[in-house]
């Protein structure tokens, strides 16, 4: 893919690194000349332009991206990124993160966001996560199309266990994209079986959140 990254800070360089790695085309977009340094992230294409100015897009031809991360560490300049990338360029992923987790309601489609990443709405996550067998915990909100990717992690004496995947009775629009088995990710198959102690992650939309509990919890 093609990826165009609005913020050339430390989050913004370590997003390009990954992607580098994964072999994707990389553009890192900074206005503050402090901050440029293609030494530290030397395989990607490092542009020194404020990139809520639509005229500095326009240059970068971003309508060729299939990527827009904005990934700066003000939300109001994110916020702008995005939504020129989606209306103005018709950019077909945006990633927008989100600074101060009391902004998070702005960052929905209304400004052009795809996923709206928060750091310590993931963290919170991943906490409760650790702790909480047997609850449903939502680690990510997708804001196209109001889906929600969300885990739950089946205790030892689940009346799942031995059941196989075909046979899990999910809400409608609710599906099973992977199962966590010590140490191991599996892509499920129709016939593979469900066993204590798995995390299952599943993509949902939120209306179909409690009915999915109820399902795993039940064993249904």
């Amino acid at each position: 893919m093609k990826v165009a990254i609005a913020g050339a800070g430390a989050v913004g360089r370590s997003i390009a690194r990954e992607l580098l790695v994964n072999r994707h085309e990389v553009t890192l977009f900074e206005r503050k000349s402090a901050h440029i340094d293609p030494g530290a992230v030397p395989d990607a294409n490092w542009v020194q332009a404020d990139a809520c100015e639509l005229s500095n897009l326009e240059r970068a031809e971003l309508q060729t991206y299939d990527v827009m991360v904005a990934a700066t560490g003000d939300d109001k300049a994110n916020l702008v990124v995005s939504l020129l990338a989606k209306t103005e360029f018709a950019v077909n992923r945006v990633v927008a993160r989100v600074n101060d987790p009391r902004n998070e309601w702005l960052f929905d489609e209304d400004w052009g966001v795809d996923v709206a990443v928060s750091t310590p709405r993931i963290l919170a996550s991943l906490v409760e996560e650790a702790v909480s067998v047997g609850d449903l915990v939502r680690l990510m909100t997708f804001r196209q199309g109001q889906a929600n990717l969300v885990e739950l992690t089946l205790p030892a004496n689940t009346p799942l266990a031995g059941k196989p995947v075909r046979k899990l009775a999910l809400p409608r629009d609710a599906a099973l994209v992977t199962i966590l088995r010590g140490g191991r990710v599996i892509v499920p198959q129709n016939d593979d079986p469900i066993e204590g102690g798995d995390e299952l992650v599943f993509i949902a939309p939120a209306e179909a959140e409690p009915a999915l509990y109820e399902a795993m919890r039940l064993g249904n």
